[in-house]
């Protein structure tokens, strides 16, 4: 019940009232909005090292089991060693993913640290050896995603 001798100013909030409160709001806003963005995006690195896995490992079942490398990721998916090719967390793209044969794979890794020369021949087989992310930029951790 409504008290007919209040004033009409008692029955609501004040302008400074609502002020304080916008303000409150902002000021957790702008606490909570950077840890949303940083654990977003830790999530799409995790979603990457993880389809990178998952593509590598179905390579490599791929060459054990046929003989020879896949020409690409349709071929994985055509012989259902991949239910589909994962879109790029980063890039939210299928077409994305930057293929690597034999060759280009070797020339990107480090040299031996012995002096000897105990390297492995290169194999000389056609197709994809490796995958990686053809997102530009870097990790959290510094490294570019064309390295993972």
């Amino acid at each position: 019940m409504v008290n007919p001798m209040a004033h009409p100013t008692d029955r609501g909030f004040t302008l400074i009232e609502l002020l304080v409160v916008l303000a409150i709001l902002a000021l957790l806003l702008t606490i909570a909005t950077p840890r949303y963005i940083q654990h977003v995006e830790r999530a799409r690195e995790t979603t990457l090292r993880s389809d990178l896995k998952v593509m590598r490992e179905a390579i490599d079942k791929f060459a054990g089991d046929q003989g020879h490398l896949p020409a690409d990721l349709d071929e994985l998916v055509a012989r259902n060693y991949l239910r589909s090719i994962p879109v790029d967390p980063i890039t939210d793209r299928r077409d994305s993913w930057i293929r690597l044969s034999d060759g280009e794979l070797a020339a990107l890794s480090p040299p031996p640290l012995t002096g000897s020369n105990t390297a492995a021949p290169l194999r000389a087989s056609p197709g994809m050896a490796d995958v990686r992310s053809g997102a530009p930029g870097n990790g959290t951790d510094g490294t570019p995603y064309k390295d993972w």
